[in-house]
């Protein structure tokens, strides 16, 4: 699906050390499809973009609600985030700071334009 829609272009994936993520298949495709992996330290949420990105909604969707189903939840903050532009989306994971930890790496040849 990343390949589908980012074409060619260079492709980072930003992970956490999870077994799924380190595991030789997972890794042997990235391979496959020339997707760069850069792993986070473990234990170490304040450095994930997606940590911040899912603070508010989990706070706004989530808390304090009671959902029939977990499927009326999940489709709840989904819609919450689709709802977000891209440049929006970036803005609350903190990747638009200027004292954004990994802001050296993600040059124009790794992020499009939002």
């Amino acid at each position: 699906l990343l390949r589908a829609r980012y074409g060619a272009r260079p492709l980072m994936l930003l992970l956490e050390e999870a077994s799924c993520h380190i595991a030789q298949y997972s890794r042997a495709l990235a391979r496959r499809l020339s997707i760069t992996l850069v792993f986070l330290p473990q234990r170490s949420p304040e450095l994930s973009p997606m940590d911040h990105l899912w603070r508010e909604p989990k706070a706004k969707v989530c808390a304090n609600h009671q959902y029939a189903h977990i499927d009326d939840e999940v489709r709840a903050f989904i819609a919450w985030i689709l709802d977000l532009s891209p440049r929006q989306a970036l803005r609350k994971a903190g990747t638009l700071s200027r004292h954004f930890w990994l802001r050296g790496a993600l040059s124009k040849s790794f992020c499009g334009p939002t």
